[in-house]
């Protein structure tokens, strides 16, 4: 009881952070693993790389550097710690990697994975170029690394239009996500050949849930990952990254908005804006919500799990992120 105690003093200023979306009672069985979180960093010159989508005791309490893919891609070459604890889903951690093979990454929970990145194999990709002669291949960083070593460029959420439009051609190949896909090529004259992978969060929301959010709550905002379906995407007011829609909100304070995206998210948003009212329709992401504050710390005890990346891979698919990046 006193070792609690003495958790719950140390970590009150976190508390208050995030006390509108954590009630009270539950901060007493989080309060010590973040403080042992926080000495364990300092002891091991560790840092946490937290997506978007993990839940606020983690992103706001124990996280160093948060955001979303490409965010966390760009932060992972700019960190000086001796470790990488990625808390996300296992592509993150192996990009993390990529771009920093001489460090240690860590992912707290090896079966955190991805539907989409499931969803195309190396093989599907060598399969698709062949049907498709000098048309380069576009890969959403929601995939393995040996998906990345068989493109040419890879690409988030947040610049995707961008990179299908450097390649400076008529046609695309972009893979693995059929709405992102379909969704960046209504904004480009590029051709773009799409795969059939769908995100399990994204592919659940409907142009008739979006239409009664704004029957329920007349004057709400609606923003939307493009990784939804193209006309969940048309019925919204707006469509973006989840880094894009994080600035939608701070910049726009609407008074009234939903995000169209994992439930996570709108509970991180909600703590930096108390004077905007979150709708949230929830779909969770199974595999995100693997990583906790429990696995966290027994990463950075135990050195588990550490995530390695066999060279003849990593080397094609460091250069198709780095790629994305020098735009």
């Amino acid at each position: 009881m006193a070792a609690l105690s003495e958790a719950l003093a140390r970590t009150a200023p976190l508390y208050d952070r995030v006390s509108r979306v954590i009630p009270a009672l539950e901060w007493p069985v989080f309060a010590g693993d973040v403080d042992a979180i926080l000495t364990l960093k300092r002891e091991r010159n560790a840092v946490i790389l937290a997506h978007n989508y993990q839940t606020p005791e983690i992103f706001h309490c124990v996280a160093d550097l948060v955001g979303d893919s490409l965010a966390l891609a760009r932060m992972a070459t700019q960190t000086d710690a001796d470790i990488i604890v990625l808390a996300g889903v296992h592509f993150m951690a192996e990009t993390a990697k990529l771009l920093n093979p001489s460090k240690t990454v860590l992912i707290p929970d090896l079966g955190a994975g991805c539907s989409l990145a499931e969803s195309i194999t190396p093989a599907d990709v060598r399969l698709i170029r062949a049907r498709h002669p000098g048309v380069p291949v576009v890969t959403y960083v929601n995939t393995s690394a040996a998906v990345k070593a068989e493109s040419d460029i890879c690409c988030t959420s947040g610049n995707a239009r961008a990179v299908v439009e450097s390649l400076g051609v008529d046609r695309v190949i972009m893979i693995p996500d059929e709405y992102l896909a379909r969704n960046v090529a209504a904004e480009t004259r590029v051709e773009i050949i799409a795969w059939k992978g769908h995100c399990e969060v994204h592919e659940r929301f409907s142009a008739d849930e979006v239409r009664q959010l704004r029957e329920d709550h007349p004057g709400i905002t609606v923003l939307a990952h493009p990784e939804c379906p193209p006309d969940v995407v048309a019925a919204a007011d707006f469509a973006g990254s989840t880094a894009v829609m994080s600035d939608y909100v701070r910049l726009r304070q609407p008074a009234r908005v939903v995000l169209l995206t994992e439930c996570s998210m709108s509970d991180n948003v909600a703590v930096q804006h108390p004077g905007v009212e979150f709708i949230r329709p929830c779909n969770l992401c199974p595999h995100m919500k693997r990583i906790t504050l429990k696995n966290i710390r027994q990463a950075l005890e135990e050195n588990r799990h550490e995530v390695t990346i066999d060279p003849v891979v990593a080397a094609p698919a460091r250069r198709a992120v780095e790629r994305m990046l020098a735009l």
